[in-house]
């Protein structure tokens, strides 16, 4: 568990290169956000999440019984549903704070950069569109 990295992983890279090949500028892993995203925009108060398909429990379902037949089987069922819980938490507290939270799986970003990205473009041009005439929040707290 100890070999395993919390920021800079090959999807964050890969997804944080093309985002600045396109011309976004953003902020990777700020601490004072819930969560520490991955990647931040915060000219637009987006924080994205590249998620691994295992601890962060894709296709749960699926994944669980499999899980429950394995060794160690409670500590993993534990840790990744303990994982997902924190994931939503978070989620809500970036919304309460006014953010815009996106969550990429490994595999998605790895095959589809382009669909990821454009998702990424949607929500921008979404808020670019949208004039917002009461909002109160505060930037700094995206910086």
């Amino acid at each position: 568990m100890r070999h395993i990295k919390s920021k800079d992983t090959s999807i964050e890279v890969k997804l944080r290169k093309e985002l600045w090949n396109r011309g976004y500028r953003y902020r990777k892993n700020v601490s004072n956000l819930p969560g520490k995203p991955d990647i931040v925009l915060t000219k637009y108060k987006i924080a994205i999440f590249c998620d691994s398909e295992f601890f962060h429990g894709k296709d749960w379902e699926v994944l669980k019984p499999r899980l429950e037949k394995s060794n160690n089987a409670d500590y993993w069922v534990k840790k990744i549903s303990r994982n997902m819980e924190r994931d939503n938490e978070i989620n809500k507290k970036l919304l309460f704070m006014g953010g815009t939270v996106i969550r990429f799986w490994g595999k998605d970003i790895l095959k589809n950069i382009d669909d990821c990205i454009s998702v990424i473009e949607d929500v921008i041009w979404e808020q670019k569109t949208t004039f917002d005439e009461y909002e109160i929040i505060d930037k700094e707290d995206f910086k």
